[in-house]
């Protein structure tokens, strides 16, 4: 994937609400202007990086990109865990990550509990092993994350207005 590092932010919107609630692993999802402008080399799959939420520090995490084939979503998403507790939901803040790396393809499971939760509790574990190698630790300190607008300062997310916070190689 020649794309990666991929650098992208934009506004955190509500998704399905599955992931606190069915699956005790919240994400936040990107706005379908974030998901429809990935490069064409990434494709969908688990993918393991940096992610800040505002201004605020820069944690590890983990995303799903693709159509979730547990839930047979019509629509292709971005659902990052940032593996942090945060004390409050932050819809409509600006989320800024870095794709670092790639853990394995989407896959449907045959049980909520036993399968797709063991398998997201190993992706966790997988992304917070390989961000300790020193080329990866590196972009935790990347200038992407001292550029963040405030969400005050954010324009309303539209097609238009996301694009302007849609950046890679910046």
């Amino acid at each position: 994937m020649k794309s990666l590092p991929y650098f992208c932010r934009g506004e955190v919107i509500r998704g399905f609400g599955r992931g606190s609630k069915e699956l005790g692993i919240p994400t936040a999802n990107f706005p379908d202007s974030v998901v429809d402008n990935l490069p064409a080399d990434i494709g969908t799959g688990i993918y393991y990086g940096w992610a800040c939420v505002g201004n605020g520090d820069v944690y590890k995490m983990v995303m799903s990109i693709g159509w979730n084939p547990y839930y047979k979503n019509t629509k292709k998403s971005m659902e990052t865990h940032v593996i942090h507790t945060f004390k409050e939901d932050f819809y409509g803040e600006i989320l800024s990550v870095v794709m670092v790396g790639y853990i394995r393809p989407e896959r449907s499971y045959d049980s909520l509990v036993e399968a797709l939760i063991t398998a997201i509790s190993n992706d966790i574990e997988e992304a917070k092993a390989k961000l300790e190698l020193p080329e990866h630790l590196k972009l935790r300190k990347d200038n992407f994350f001292t550029s963040v607008p405030s969400s005050s300062s954010a324009v309303p997310s539209t097609a238009a207005s996301t694009s302007q916070t849609i950046m890679n190689g910046h």
